[in-house]
Parts: structure tokens; C-alpha cells; sequence
């Protein structure tokens, strides 16, 4: 009664994974009620059951069914909510462990689906489930937007796995990047997914036949993951990949391959260190166990497994997309010349200032005012410039009274005036300047 044969990812809520296992939303309706307390012995008897059959680390499950005995006969599992169930049993297992892949949710219908399955058909890729959540969450790829520079982004929650519909998915995303001057991947809540996909994505980045990773499962011959001949062949372009301590699992994986390979530049905060393999389990009481039962190996030997990638820029991971807009442009602006040059460098000073915030010369309120036909005022504690009739721009301060325009990056004002704001200049990267005094 297994499920998920394939996953790299994490059960404990992180967006894709977690999405295809929790079950039933909110439109779905309410969820049965949780196994009544007598019944916890056997819930336990299920994981211990899973645990010591499956267990990837073999020294380790004498010392987890021994804290789940324990656990069970102090009463520390007599709790009604399966939330609290789940979290007891969870912390006592991680403590023994060290395992982000080794845990207990409580989820009615993916238990119910996995104990009818049994093995006659037990990859969750192939319930129709799995699949209407992935066309809904267009297979991991939620974001895709133009940035200053022509850098272009992509947001990725998860390496979900349907088949032919994310390798679609994945390509059509691959030609919007192909036509940029950079690109950022953001995985930083990506908590992992399928080798395929990881595999699909990196294949855009390395030549066909690079061995990427292999893998150790119970009972099966190691299998390599290799990359794979795609439309278009490879990207040749600046890559930016987003991390956090959030993105686990098979995104780590990935930005394994991009440490390793150089294919891009890490940016963000060191990964969260989870690199089993795990399948799902049916137990007593509507509950799901993922038991880790294999484990990757880089080229070279080792995985990333209670330690994580660390980012060749560490930054917190709330900067870490600003942060990479800022060193592409810098990068960009090395290429380019005139105005072009000019507009990429405001562009890296903009988003240096976002990442390590400048002082203005005078206090915000000294600023706000009227200025022809466009407004400054002081909103939430920064500066907002909006022209009549049009929408409203954060004023990013860049020192003295100078300041960005956040969504025009080609545009900058310079406040004048000695004691008092007499007025500012707009300036623009083409050199062009127009000064407007103060009503």
C-alpha cells in the first residue's frame, strides 16, 4: 500500500507536495472525524509496521520504534485532534532521526485511495487527483513575468511529475526564458517533486547525456538520472535560482546540479537539507505515513541530506529576488552602452537600494507635496509619486534627496531646494531632464 514511488518531496507542507497530500480542500467538504484514542495503538502499529520495513537508514529504525513504544505506553498520544496527534508523533521520530522526509499527516481520502490502490497501480502521478491539481496549479509553474533588463522570471512551486503535461508545461516556460537577456527561477517554496521534472528543467541548461544524479532504493538496482535532448537545445543566458530554507527535496536536486555544473547562480538562503526518497503508506485512522526508502548520489558521491545548498549570494530569502535582479543588470550593463547601459545601472542601484535600504537626506514628509501635475506624499512609511490619472509608484531613496521610481527603473528625481523643497528634476537614463517646481 504505497504511493508516490518517484517523490522527492517533503509531507510537510510545502506547496505542491503538500497540496497533493493533504486531500480534500475546503469546497470539498469537512474531513471524517479523527480515530478515537483507543484506537492510536494501532495507528502506531501501522507506522511502526512501515518504518521497519522501509526504513532507508537501517541503524536508525531499532531507535524509532523504540521512541514510538515509548511515545505510546507514557500516553503521549492520547489527544483527540489528529492535527496534535500528528505533531507529537512527528517531533518524537524527528528527534531520533533527523529526517524532514520521515512523517505522519492526517489526510482521510489519500489514505482511503492508498490502501484501495494496493499495487496494482501505486503512483500518485496517476490518480486523477494528483493530475486536476496539477492542471490547476499549471504544473508547478505559478508566475511568469517580464522584469527590467528583459531578465525573465519564473516562479516554481513544485517538481510535479504528470507525464507529457508538465514536460508541455515545462518547455513552453523554457521558450519564454529563452528570449531574455536573463533568467531568475525562483524556487524559494518549492518543496520538491519528481527527478523527471528536475531532470526535464535541468536538460535546458546542460548538454544531453550529463549525468545528473543516481539513485539507491530499497530493493532495486541504483538507476542514473541522465539529462535529455530538448526543443531548442540548451539556454545560453545569465541564471539566477531563488532558494530559501523552505525549498527541499527534489529543488534541491536541481540546485545541486546548478552548484555543481555552474550553470547558474544561487541566490538566497541554504536549503532546507532533505534529499530521501520516500513513499506513503496507509495507516489506521484516516492517517498517511511517508517513510523514506532510498537516497540520491551526486556524481562524485555524497547528497545533500542534513546539510543542505548553500547560495553562492546569501542573502534572506525575502531579498533574494531583488538581490539577483541586481546583479543581473550589473552584469547586463558590463555589455551594453549609451542610454541602454545607463537604464540597466539605475536599474542594479534600484534593487541594491531595495536590498540594503539608503537613508534620504531630510525626513520623508519634508518631500510630499504637489509638483505640477503629479503628487508625493507619505504612505506606510515611504514615498509614493503618482501623476495625475495614472497608477502609484513607491519612491525607492538612493541617498541625499535622490530616489527611484520602483516600476521605472529609467526614471529618477532629484528633489532641489537648500532649507526647503523648492522643487525636483525628473530624470530619465536617455540624459533628458525636466524640472518642475513646487505648488
Amino acid at each position: 500500500m504505497k504511493i508516490a514511488l518517484a517523490a522527492l518531496a517533503l509531507s510537510a507542507g510545502l506547496p505542491i507536495a503538500a497540496q497533493a497530500q493533504q486531500g480534500p480542500g475546503p469546497t470539498q467538504g469537512p474531513a471524517p472525524m479523527a480515530a478515537p484514542a483507543a484506537r492510536k495503538a494501532e495507528v502506531v502499529a501501522g507506522i511502526r509496521k512501515a518504518i521497519a520495513e522501509n526504513y532507508v537508514v537501517a541503524g536508525k529504525r531499532a531507535g524509532l520504534d523504540a521512541a514510538l513504544v515509548k511515545g505510546l505506553k507514557a500516553g503521549r498520544y492520547d489527544v483527540a485532534d489528529p492535527g496534535e496527534f500528528a505533531r507529537r508523533l512527528n517531533e518524537d521520530l524527528y528527534a531520533v532521526a533527523q529526517d524532514k522526509h520521515l512523517s505522519l499527516f492526517f489526510d482521510p481520502r489519500m489514505s482511503a485511495e492508498i490502501a484501495g490502490r494496493g499495487s496494482q497501480n501505486d503512483e500518485i502521478e496517476d490518480t486523477p487527483f494528483f493530475r486536476t491539481m496539477m492542471r490547476q496549479r499549471n504544473y508547478g509553474i505559478t508566475e511568469m513575468k517580464l522584469l527590467p533588463g528583459n531578465v525573465r522570471y519564473i516562479r516554481y512551486d513544485g517538481f510535479g511529475w504528470t507525464g507529457a503535461e508538465s514536460r508541455a508545461a515545462i518547455d513552453a516556460a523554457m521558450a519564454f526564458l529563452r528570449e531574455g537577456d536573463a533568467a531568475i527561477l525562483d524556487l524559494r517554496g518549492n518543496g520538491g517533486g519528481s527527478p523527471e521534472a528536475v531532470r526535464r528543467i535541468a536538460s535546458y541548461f546542460v548538454p544531453a547525456g550529463t549525468l545528473l544524479v543516481t539513485f539507491h532504493l530499497r530493493g532495486e538496482a541504483p538507476t542514473s538520472s541522465t539529462s535529455e535532448a530538448v526543443p531548442g537545445g540548451q539556454l545560453r543566458l545569465p541564471l539566477y535560482v531563488l532558494t530559501s530554507n523552505r525549498a527541499a527535496s527534489a529543488a534541491e536536486e536541481f540546485v545541486s546540479h546548478v552548484a555543481r555544473l555552474g550553470f547558474g547562480t544561487l541566490v538566497g538562503e541554504t536549503t532546507a537539507g532533505a534529499a530521501y526518497r520516500n513513499e506513503h503508506f496507509a495507516v489506521p485512522g484516516g492517517y498517511v505515513m511517508s517513510v523514506s526508502i532510498g537516497y540520491p548520489e551526486l556524481p562524485g558521491g555524497g547528497n545533500w541530506e542534513g546539510k543542505g545548498v548553500a547560495p553562492k549570494i546569501a542573502v534572506p530569502a525575502d531579498r533574494a529576488l531583488d538581490r539577483a535582479q541586481q546583479d543581473a543588470a550589473l552584469k547586463l550593463a558590463e555589455k551594453a552602452q549609451g542610454a541602454q547601459r545607463t537604464e540597466l545601472e539605475w536599474t542594479a542601484a534600484l534593487y541594491a537600494a531595495r536590498v540594503t535600504p539608503v537613508a534620504p537626506a531630510r525626513a520623508l514628509a519634508a518631500y510630499a507635496g504637489r509638483f505640477g501635475p503629479r503628487t508625493v506624499a507619505v504612505e506606510n512609511g515611504a514615498l509614493t509619486w503618482q501623476r495625475d490619472g495614472a497608477p502609484k509608484s513607491a519612491m525607492v531613496p538612493l541617498g541625499g534627496d535622490l530616489f527611484a521610481l520602483e516600476f521605472d527603473p529609467r526614471t529618477r528625481v532629484r528633489f532641489t531646494g537648500e532649507a526647503a523643497i523648492a522643487g525636483l528634476v525628473i530624470e530619465r537614463a536617455d540624459g533628458s531632464s525636466s524640472p518642475v517646481a513646487r505648488e
